[in-house]
């Protein structure tokens, strides 16, 4: 005899990696399908591109044009100012050359000799400040060209280089959320991916049936549509419930537990339904009458007994029961006796009775 606790259930991958984009970009459309097989930092999950440059309305464009020529203007005043620069660069350096000539014969003095070497130097890091500028200019204009570029209809990605996101581990697609091509943000989830092979159930109980079962609960899967049920045992049972309203609108207080296979099924998938019977007491030989014979006198379980032609009333006392039949603990029957099955309220002890065949 069995007590059992049967609900329904659902398979699930037991580790599940979800792929999303780290950055906002442009994504392009998805090669993979739900059930295709990936292997762990090759398969390309998902390519991600630069994103287009904004459309560019006509008052935007008017100012980016009058900021392109400014810098145009800006790189044009920056060239002859070095121009400027190097001319007065070689007129101290003229001076310098005379200045050298006239110290040996002592027409200029060691003073005269030292402030030209000085406004050399201070016209060569004029120069060097002219090149600068023209270099800062010349950013700056190109700057202002980009932001002129519009997006091309025809290859938006060309020329630009891509992320590419690759399976995490190896397994099977599980779902994949985002197959078009599309602007993506940071975080969107791209696909889920899971090895198949390497599945649990879970199943949500009532709280009062959940501390009946522990880990080690032996379990049967039924209903998941292979020719035999499938042995399991219970791995885990959550410390924490959660409440569901029933169909009739009740609240319940649900707690989930979590189920292992003792060997692995392919032929079931992530989220399918199945039903799971877990063994809460069984007895390897017990007395047991059916539940359908069980009839209330007072607060005492009793059974029409036949004997003799006649029935009799037993007075019992019932251990566990579950939906078919229930355990005698004691009481006025033994093996073997016949008793009377959905017994009728007209029935009274000592009514002669037959049996139908």
């Amino acid at each position: 005899m069995r007590v059992t606790i049967k609900e329904e259930g659902v398979t699930r991958v037991r580790d599940v990696y979800t792929v999303s984009t780290a950055m906002a970009g442009h994504l392009a459309r998805s090669v993979l399908e739900e059930g295709d097989s990936v292997k762990a930092n090759e398969t390309v999950v998902a390519s991600i591109h630069p994103l287009d440059p904004p459309l560019i309305d006509k008052r935007t464009e008017a100012e980016l044009l009058a900021a392109r020529d400014a810098a145009r203007s800006a790189v044009g005043i920056a060239e002859i100012e070095l121009q400027r620069s190097e001319t007065a660069l070689k007129l101290v350096e003229d001076d310098l050359e005379r200045a050298l000539k006239l110290i040996k014969p002592g027409v200029i003095s060691e003073a005269a000799l030292q402030r030209a070497n000085n406004e050399v130097e201070l016209r060569r890091v004029a120069v060097e400040a002219a090149k600068a500028t023209i270099g800062f200019r010349r950013a700056e204009l190109a700057s202002a060209e980009a932001r002129l570029l519009q997006p091309d209809p025809l290859d938006p990605t060309a020329g630009s280089c891509c992320v590419n996101l690759l399976a995490p581990v190896d397994g099977t697609v599980l779902a994949v959320f985002a197959k078009s091509e599309q602007a993506v943000v940071p975080g969107m989830k791209i696909a889920e991916i899971g090895d198949t092979g390497a599945l649990e159930i879970t199943v949500d109980l009532l709280s009062a049936d959940a501390v009946r079962i522990s880990t080690g609960t032996k379990a049967v899967i039924s209903d998941w549509g292979g020719d035999q049920p499938l042995n399991a045992i219970v791995r885990r049972v959550d410390p924490a419930g959660f409440t569901k309203v029933s169909a009739h609108g009740i609240e319940e207080q649900r707690v989930n537990a979590v189920i292992d296979l003792d060997k692995p099924e392919r032929r079931l998938g992530h989220g399918y339904r199945v039903f799971a019977e877990m063994t809460i007491w069984e007895c390897g030989e017990c007395l047991q009458v059916p539940i359908s014979a069980l009839f209330r006198n007072g607060s005492q379980w009793n059974v029409f007994v036949v004997r003799d032609g006649r029935l009799e009333q037993a007075e019992l006392q019932v251990g566990h029961m579950n939906d078919e039949v229930a355990e005698i603990l004691k009481g006025g029957v033994a093996v073997g006796d016949r008793i009377v099955v959905h017994p009728a309220d007209t029935l009274t002890e000592g009514t002669l009775v037959e049996q139908r065949n």
